[in-house]
């Protein structure tokens, strides 16, 4: 890659979102990203940061819940505070990835941002890198340009992508036109979609010049524009923590694929690299059964403290517990259980999306002191 435009690439990492679907081991005070959930010894913000660096080297910015500060500089030491965001409240990816464009904006008006969640699992990390060169490559052509995901199934949980006609980038031989994106199809229309072959999944990866990515962020949301744009030209000074807590609770909630995505696709200024690494956002513990094959094959994956001893007879699963104790399962196929100091989760991996459901039970009963 062209060393100059290497040197205009900055990384931003948004690690929001609570996880609800892997709840109790993920909660509001720490959330799935600060978790180890593949047992690589690494936990999933530090793997997105780390595939991150050799492309973007120091240049990465992270956006979080202020209550996650100290957990996030603990797990990444080397991020300075001028590139650590702390949100006052969660108000969405159009302001927080909003945010990260605007601050870099003001630092230099021709970066080139790339914004890639914290919770997600992607390998081989090589495989997504040279996809990274090739968004990066078309960014730089004035397009916002996302990474789409080969889909395996036809999922009702993502959105899709429309891919179009191919842009003949140099060095981005697989970039093509967006058509649009769509939303969550049901079974049918997601099987439709794979047959045709030109659609991919939507994960949420984005690749842009910071000027294009506020120029449609001004003309579809001039008031959330107008106020992180405030808070970007006190990012320097000492009025920094002042001026977000005066504005940033006022912004406008809204996902920055209908802030800024969907309506730049529409203008024709989105293009889509594939994405042929394997990739999963660990939603829910089914998730986790897939990405700890090893274990998964003796049987128990143990995500737990290293203390815990599992004793299985004829019994496969997850289980997580943060106390040294012991936990016998006996002729139980596929179950999950999670034991923490406060709450204990018993279910199975087929009943795992409905853990979600669980936690919006409790809320609505005022059990907030475990969420």
């Amino acid at each position: 890659m062209n060393a100059d435009l290497l040197s205009r690439f900055h990384g931003v990492i948004p690690a929001g979102g609570v996880g609800t679907r892997l709840w109790p081991l993920s909660r509001a005070s720490a959330p799935k990203f600060l978790h180890d959930l593949t047992g690589s010894g690494s936990t999933l913000i530090r793997a997105t940061y780390d595939r991150l660096v050799p492309l973007a080297g120091e240049r990465i910015m992270v956006v979080t819940g202020r209550a996650h500060r100290g957990a996030v500089v603990s797990q990444l030491p080397e991020l300075c505070d001028e590139d650590l965001v702390l949100e006052p409240e969660p108000r969405d990816s159009a302001a927080a990835i909003g945010l990260a464009a605007a601050i870099l904006y003001r630092r230099d008006p021709n970066i080139i941002m790339g914004s890639f969640a914290a919770d997600q699992v992607i390998e081989p990390v090589e495989v997504f890198q040279a996809a990274l060169s090739e968004a990066i490559h078309t960014a730089a052509t004035g397009k916002i340009v996302t990474i789409g995901i080969h889909p395996t199934h036809p999922s009702t949980g993502f959105g899709y992508i429309r891919t179009g006609e191919p842009l003949a980038v140099p060095n981005a031989p697989t970039a093509r036109g967006v058509v649009e994106f769509v939303e969550k199809p049901d079974e049918d229309t997601a099987r439709k979609y794979l047959a045709s072959g030109g659609f991919f999944w939507n994960a949420g990866m984005f690749v842009a010049p910071v000027s294009l990515m506020l120029q449609h962020l001004e003309a579809n949301e001039p008031e959330l524009h107008a106020g992180l744009m405030k808070i970007a030209d006190a990012w320097e000074s000492e009025n920094r923590d002042h001026v977000m807590r005066e504005i940033w609770p006022g912004l406008p909630k809204i996902a920055i694929d209908y802030a800024v995505a969907e309506p730049a696709a529409e203008a024709g200024d989105v293009a889509v690299i594939p994405g042929v690494f394997n990739w999963d956002d660990v939603g829910d513990f089914a998730a986790i059964g897939r990405l700890n094959k090893a274990s998964a094959e003796e049987g128990i994956i143990n995500l737990g403290d290293k203390e815990v001893r599992v004793y299985a007879d004829n019994a496969t699963g997850v289980v997580y517990s943060d106390r040294p104790r012991v936990i016998a399962l006996v002729g139980i196929e596929d179950v999950v259980v999670v034991d923490t100091a406060d709450a204990l989760l018993v279910t199975t991996k087929e009943h795992a999306q409905k853990v979600k459901q669980t936690v919006e039970a409790l809320k609505a009963d005022g059990a907030t002191e475990v969420l």
